[in-house]
């Protein structure tokens, strides 16, 4: 799960529950060695009685210091706050359920981890961490009621557990109850008050109860400890000092942010209000009317595995419209078309500023806006007027359309994800020199930002955002080449980060990503990462690596998914001659594009999923539209 602030995890039990399992299985197995008669001596035999009686000894003392031994181990686990007290006295059936459940949640099969978890807390019903990572698989099947049953279920039976207080402040967090959530990390924090994992969290809720000193002191904490990857806090920090007109400690927190996440999501923005305080002081002296903080506070190749499998599995049809045999003949029938003077270039920022101390991305419009590209016979067209466009939404044409343009009066937000993995070695130089060429044609204008990452195990940003050409070209050359493959975490962060940048004007956020299409390595799943590429209004572009012609994988599915439920494209150059003239076709993809934003009728704030139907006629011709299928409904936390 998984957005910023990260969500629940179903990380945080599994790996060292599943290893220290082990020790609770030895415990319960131990027993004593029965001694051996020694041979050629009488059963009476002094000799005898002495040596047996010393071997007996011998060995309950040693089966005395595996016990021991075991103990203290048993207790670092407790103490940890890694595993309950209880949880040391489930049995073996209980122990081993629990371990199936553990790996099926690392394949991210929760729905089928679920059923072994039910089978364990059957056998044990006061296994803690049973209750936690069931309440974990609730979470990543949306079963937001589910999970906090199990969590509360959990903190009942075990009150001095940190990690059923922290999993139900983080459920509460990812709800915008941040009262709860607050309540709850609290007494996790006072079970673990070095853990930086839980008062980071902490601070997220004091800043969402305004609570802006209490985070403050909070972060100060988490400084003082190990707290790699968690810069965010300072961001904090920093939207709580500008609350309470506290520039100084501000200007600190910021400066901590940048200096420990430098290609951070939101370290731009960090940059713009770092540089909005150096102006106003040296206007005024000292800035007693600071810029509003903006943004917010996530080699053998097998292309064909289980893992891969499940994910194109878990993704069902939700997403699907293909067979809405209604759709055209609504359109033809009863679909408004867009006015033909709206192709002027709103001025109006998708996202306005947030007020400050506020933790939101951008302000909920009910407002939707996508990119779409039409083609005739296998080419672009790129002269459609305004009256050639018909589009349903949820099959009822839009309230209003509020903007219609060719993309190329949009400025571009650009990312290049390239696989640096291991599976990918032979052909990356050449792939490296391919992007490179690409990226140089794409940025046209000064208006035009991107930035350039290789992901493996972790994405590493080789260029931040820039307009120069010749910098990203740098930063893909300075792409290092190993590592396992996490595709969906880098496409999450892709696109979390594009949707960071602080922007006052419609701009168009395209991901491009050069990878076979493997992953063994990501936290997220592939519908996750759709789901952000959806939320964050980005179109994602696949170019696959894979050199051999043959049956469709898993892999290139994968692809397929990723580019074509965004809006985007899957390509399959299949030979490094046609790599480049792909990357040809994609720019003129990319910039033959269309943008149009609407007001959406009848809209609900439910979480619903709404389809989308374009149709785009052209001298009596229907043309084909390629653009994502739809998008879910904001949900509010009280709608009925």
């Amino acid at each position: 799960m998984r957005c910023a602030p990260q969500l629940l995890s179903a990380n945080f039990f599994q790996h060292l529950l599943a290893w220290s399992a082990g020790f609770w299985l030895c415990a319960g197995m131990s027993t004593l060695a029965q001694p051996m008669p020694y041979i050629n001596t009488g059963s009476d035999s002094a000799f005898t009685r002495v040596d047996m009686a010393q071997i007996f000894l011998d060995t309950m003392t040693r089966d005395m210091e595996a016990s021991a031994q075991q103990q203290a181990q048993n207790k670092e686990l407790v103490d940890s706050g890694l595993v309950s007290v209880l949880d040391l006295a489930a049995p073996n059936n209980a122990i081993e359920e629990f371990n199936r459940a553990s790996s099926l949640l690392s394949a991210q099969k929760s729905k089928e981890a679920m059923k072994h978890l039910h089978k364990a807390i059957a056998d044990y019903p006061r296994f803690v961490s049973a209750h936690v990572s069931l309440g974990i698989a609730c979470v990543d099947q949306g079963d937001t009621v589910c999970a906090k049953s199990e969590f509360e279920a959990a903190a009942k039976l075990d009150d001095k557990f940190a990690g059923s207080f922290l999993h139900l402040g983080q459920l509460a967090l990812s709800l915008s109850d941040f009262g709860t959530a607050q309540t709850a990390l609290e007494k996790a924090a006072s079970l673990s008050p070095t853990d930086a994992k839980v008062l980071s969290r902490l601070a997220y809720a004091q800043h969402g109860t305004r609570e802006f000193r209490n985070a403050l002191e909070t972060v100060r904490r988490i400084h003082a400890l190990d707290h790699k990857g968690m810069a965010n806090v300072h961001y904090v920090a920093a939207s709580a000092a500008l609350a309470l007109n506290d520039f100084d400690t501000m200007e600190r927190e910021l400066g901590f942010f940048i200096a420990e996440d430098p290609t951070n999501a939101f370290a731009p923005i960090a940059r713009q209000n770092l540089d909005a305080l150096t102006r106003n002081r040296a206007a005024a002296g000292s800035p007693q009317h600071a810029t509003t903080m903006v943004g917010t506070l996530t080699s053998h190749t097998f292309p064909n595995t289980e893992r891969l499998k499940a994910e194109l599995t878990a993704l069902g049809d939700e997403f699907e419209d293909e067979n809405c045999d209604e759709c055209d003949t609504l359109a033809e029938a009863s679909t408004s078309t867009l006015p033909g003077n709206s192709s002027a270039v709103s001025d109006v920022p998708v996202g306005r500023p947030a007020p400050a101390g506020a933790w939101t991305i951008r302000k909920n419009v009910d407002e939707v806006a996508l990119f779409f590209a039409v083609s005739r016979n296998g080419h672009m067209v790129n002269n459609l007027e305004a009256s050639d466009i018909q589009i349903l939404d949820d099959h009822k044409p839009p309230e209003k359309i509020v903007q219609f343009a060719p993309q190329s009066m949009l400025p571009l937000r650009l990312a290049l994800l390239v696989d640096t993995s291991g599976s990918v070695r032979d052909r990356f130089s050449f792939e490296k020199r391919a992007a490179t060429k690409f990226v140089e044609k794409m940025l046209t204008s000064s208006s035009d930002l991107g930035f350039t990452a290789g992901f493996a195990h972790e994405v590493t940003v080789t260029e931040d955002f820039s307009s120069e050409s010749g910098e990203l070209a740098k930063g893909i050359e300075n792409l290092t080449n190993g590592g396992g493959t996490a595709l969906f975490d880098a496409v999450s962060f892709a696109c979390w980060k594009l949707a960071a940048y602080p922007d006052r004007t419609r701009v168009a956020r395209v991901l491009v990503i050069l990878t076979d299409g493997e992953d063994n390595a990501s936290h997220s799943s592939l519908k996750q990462s759709i789901q952000i590429a959806e939320s964050t209004g980005v179109t994602i572009y696949t170019v696959s690596t894979k050199e051999t012609i043959g049956d469709k994988t898993d892999a290139d599915k994968v692809l397929e998914a990723l580019a074509e439920r965004s809006g985007g494209e899957a390509m399959f150059p299949r030979d490094i001659q046609t790599l480049a003239s792909s990357f040809d076709r994609l720019h003129e993809l990319i910039r033959g594009r269309y943008f149009i934003a609407y007001k959406p009728a009848d809209f609900q704030p439910n979480g619903n999923y709404r389809s989308i139907s374009i149709i785009a006629r052209q001298d009596g011709k229907t043309l084909r539209v390629r653009a994502r299928k739809g998008y879910h409904a904001r949900l509010e936390a009280n709608h009925n």
